[in-house]
């Protein structure tokens, strides 16, 4: 429980912020309800919460909870009527030589496979704005915004593109990202057998939400992105000269 009060980011009688680790279910699995998530945590801590929004497994950051039935109704209809603003960090896979770009393409339920999202005309709408932070020879730093909350939108639309997020393993290779990949002439350490990687997840952070609380107060939250985010991303900056 001591994680749970670490992360989070603000809490009054209407709602709790949080920082969603990466690898934590956001709400209990349908299929497997023994497997821990943040809502299950938070209302073992404080009793009946109410589900806004969600995030992927594997996505870290900013998500809000409703701690009454008025304030679900409240907050629910501010994601609804687009009043929100969410915006992501994420890393793809190759580079991206413009400097920002909208995509607007409807996303549907693939199909042929349960779970899983493409892109098809038959879609409900979706659309998502990107913007280049910062190049490398191999993947791009991107900052996202979204104005639909289509499940796996930025996952599939950034896919759609050529560009999946760095380490997804639905919508991209899922390989883990280590050192190795950028770094020339690299060798295990003395101790270490094999190498670790630097980073094993999705590498997609929900890093601010904002949106009107009931009193028409404009409030807003930042999560800052997580260790093995940050550490992938001071690589590649670190050996960014010698690859260029």
């Amino acid at each position: 429980m001591k994680q749970i009060e670490k992360n989070i980011l603000f809490e009054n009688d209407d709602m709790i912020v949080m920082n969603k680790p990466a690898g934590l279910l956001s709400i209990p699995d349908r299929f497997d309800e023994h497997l821990p998530s943040l809502s299950g945590m938070l209302e073992q801590r404080s009793g009946k919460i109410w589900i806004v929004h969600r995030l992927d497994k594997d996505t870290s950051g900013v998500i809000v909870f409703a701690k009454n039935e008025a304030a679900h109704r409240f907050l629910s209809g501010q994601f609804l009527n687009r009043k929100t603003e969410k915006i992501y960090l994420g890393l793809v896979a190759g580079r991206i030589w413009e400097k920002e770009g909208t995509i607007d393409t409807p996303v549907m339920e693939d199909p042929k496979k349960k779970g899983k999202m493409i892109t098809g005309k038959k879609g409900k709408e979706a659309i998502t704005q990107y913007e280049v932070l910062e190049s490398f020879n191999l993947f791009t730093y991107l900052k996202i915004k979204i104005f639909t909350g289509r499940t796996h939108q930025i996952r599939v639309h950034l896919q759609s593109i050529g560009h999946s997020i760095a380490m997804d393993g639905v919508y991209g290779s899922g390989k883990p990202f280590y050192l190795s990949f950028i770094k020339k002439k690299y060798r295990t350490g003395k101790f270490q057998e094999e190498e670790r990687p630097l980073m094993s997840r999705m590498a997609l952070h929900a890093f601010s939400l904002s949106f009107e609380d009931k009193n028409g107060q404009r409030r807003s939250f930042e999560a800052p992105l997580p260790k093995d985010f940050q550490a992938v991303l001071n690589q590649l900056r670190k050996h960014k000269s010698l690859l260029s």
